[in-house]
């Protein structure tokens, strides 16, 4: 399986984990939909920057760079909601850099 179809699916993977409760808890299929793909995204992006850190932390901080436009779109109407995707951003930011240097190196 080459790198990218591997990063694709640990985006897919990611996108799955941040996704599912938020259709169990019946939230906008938009913002379900926006989740999943910023998840796919990271996957492909987190593997491939070669930044001199632990993997872990290198996804960690990518995706909470990432987090920062959501976090601005959503604090307004949902500033509940910023904290949520803040953690979620570090626990899966880390597990997709953890996961690309161990699948793809």
């Amino acid at each position: 399986m080459n790198d990218l179809l591997t990063a694709l699916i640990i985006g897919v993977v990611a996108g799955l984990l941040d996704a599912l409760p938020m259709v169990f808890q019946k939230m906008d299929r938009m913002a379900v939909l926006s989740a999943f793909f910023h998840w796919v995204v990271l996957g492909v992006v987190i593997p491939f920057v070669d930044w001199a850190m632990a993997p872990w932390l290198k996804g960690l901080v990518l995706a909470e760079l990432f987090a920062v436009p959501v976090v601005l779109m959503v604090v307004r109407d949902e500033p509940k909601a910023v904290l949520p995707i803040t953690v979620m951003s570090a626990l899966l930011g880390a597990a997709v850099g953890w996961a690309g240097a161990f699948f793809i190196g």
